[in-house]
């Protein structure tokens, strides 16, 4: 049976509406309508989160693991509806949904369970006390991690589920002990509620306060801003946009208490191929790269739009190689009538870019993607800055380096990014050994003979990077690390057992 939206935002347990509404615009099926959030519903949120504060960090972290359990469940009780649903609105395949993304939410949850049952995140240091130490006796002293209060999460356009209203920033902070507001992407709005059924479902099975999680729908920029600005909201998740992220960082910065904006904006995802791998095996590495390129249409933050190489034969194979593999991808739906026009502006772009030279060149019709591929030399990726910038989409850039002494110059020149992978062989490794230094610099992830679309929800993965990449290099917003952006260390002196909090006491 197919679901029908009530389009409502959901707000410490209740179904509100607000005076408009707002349709959504799938890519195929139903349009529907859902209410438009509003500052007012905003500040009925966060208010409703803080008062949820004290009860729900102070719950045990084998309770908010059976919230987290509970929500996986009940997700993966609405399978049908949410699968239907997602592929309605963004198009995405049934596989992606079903088989891919609601899997992927479900585990990064019962990931955040089995966490926080371990104990380990909440770094525990306690140095006994030294009454008889001269010159002065030190006190007992035990730190421990505690949660920061209220979060915003903005819900992601390309993850419906994964990076969105359940998704990994939601996990992190629900784990952390920290209340939740999210503000739901316009892209999936069917999708976003039906999800926060599924919390609020769960919240209700596990006894969780009234005011634990909330999500607003819609909305014009006044709904964001009013969110990052508000004072009883002390951390921001971010998934999206360079100009957006930015503009709501600045926000959080501005605020008379500013606070941490943990924003994941652009990565053009860089490869790097070395000189024997490429000799070995460039159209092996091209015809992958054209695959991984065109994966989801594209609509990946991993997505690898560069290949860097040395100039000659192997990069006219990587090219030839990655040509007629693109020139037989068939068109895909992209998420929004907004990311394909600005995906379409993108390719247009480069093409009247001077120096650069068009090696596919396809002609997207309405919400579809097809693929293009350009190449250009090292001094022109150097020295022109516009086409060192993401375009969200199945494009690829190839850039030709005259020597190794040239491709590590332009590793240099990277902005901060997401990943960065080399391709090499054994023979190359000591070209790696010289280049590894800086391309640490410059990101979070780096892998070898790999693409990097595949994040992997893990305790070592790491999903950010230097900016532009994320807003804060020191995190990440995938694998278990990401729940320290939701926590502060607190120092406890001469406390008596007695009053310690719960996980410090024995």
């Amino acid at each position: 049976m197919t679901y029908q939206p009530h389009g409502k935002h959901l707000i410490a347990g209740e179904r509100v509406a607000s005076d408009r509404s707002f349709s959504s615009e799938p890519a195929h099926g139903t349009a529907h309508d859902f209410s438009v959030g509003t500052p007012d519903l905003v500040n009925r949120a966060a208010e409703a989160a803080e008062a949820a504060f004290d009860a729900y960090a102070a719950t045990s972290r084998e309770d908010r693991a059976a919230f987290l359990d509970a929500i996986a469940e009940e997700l993966e009780a609405r399978v049908d509806e949410i699968t239907e649903t997602a592929m309605s609105e963004t198009g995405l395949p049934e596989p992606r949904i079903r088989s891919v993304e609601l899997p992927r939410t479900a585990n990064q949850l019962r990931l955040f369970a089995k966490h926080i049952r371990d104990g380990a995140y909440l770094d525990q240091r306690h140095d006994d006390a030294m009454p008889d130490r001269k010159p002065m006796p030190r006190p007992d002293l035990r730190m421990i991690q505690r949660p920061i209060g209220p979060v915003a999460v903005f819900g992601a356009s390309n993850f419906p589920l994964a990076f969105s209203t359940a998704g990994g920033d939601t996990a992190a902070a629900l784990a952390a002990g920290c209340p939740v507001v999210v503000k739901g992407h316009g892209a999936h709005p069917g999708t976003g509620e039906l999800a926060a059924e599924a919390i609020q479902a769960a919240a209700e099975r596990t006894g969780m306060p009234t005011g634990v999680f909330s999500l607003i729908q819609g909305g014009d920029r006044t709904v964001g801003q009013t969110l990052v600005q508000h004072p009883l909201v002390k951390a921001v998740g971010f998934t999206g946009s360079l100009k957006g992220g930015r503009a709501l960082y600045d926000l959080c910065a501005q605020r008379d208490e500013p606070i941490p904006f943990f924003g994941e904006l652009g990565s053009v995802n860089p490869m790097f191929l070395m000189d024997e791998a490429t000799e070995a095996r460039a159209a092996e590495i091209g015809k992958a790269w054209a695959g991984s390129l065109c994966m989801g249409a594209g609509q990946f933050c991993t997505n690898p739009g560069v290949a860097v190489v040395l100039d000659g034969s192997g990069a006219d194979a990587l090219r030839d190689a990655a040509k007629e593999a693109l020139e037989g991808m068939e068109p895909q739906t992209m998420l929004t009538d907004g990311i394909a026009s600005a995906y379409k502006g993108g390719a247009a772009a480069m093409a009247k870019e001077s120096g650069v030279t068009a090696v596919v060149t396809t002609e997207p019709a309405e919400r579809s993607a097809t693929p293009f591929l350009f190449e250009t030399d090292a001094d022109t990726w150097m020295s022109n800055h516009a086409i060192n910038e993401e375009v969200f989409g199945p494009l690829g850039l190839i850039v030709r380096c005259k020597d190794a002494a040239q491709m590590e110059k332009v590793a240099r020149t990277l902005k901060g990014q997401l990943t960065i992978t080399i391709h090499m062989d054994d023979g190359d490794a000591e070209a790696v050994r010289s280049l590894l230094p800086i391309v640490e610099r410059k990101a979070g992830r780096i892998l070898v003979n790999g693409f990097p679309t595949g994040v992997e929800v893990a305790d070592a993965m790491v999903h950010g990077g230097p900016y532009p990449a994320s807003t804060n290099f020191g995190h990440t917003s995938v694998g278990t690390l990401s729940i320290r952006r939701f926590l502060r260390p607190v120092c406890f002196q001469n406390l008596p057992e007695a009053v310690l909090p719960a996980d410090l006491k024995g």
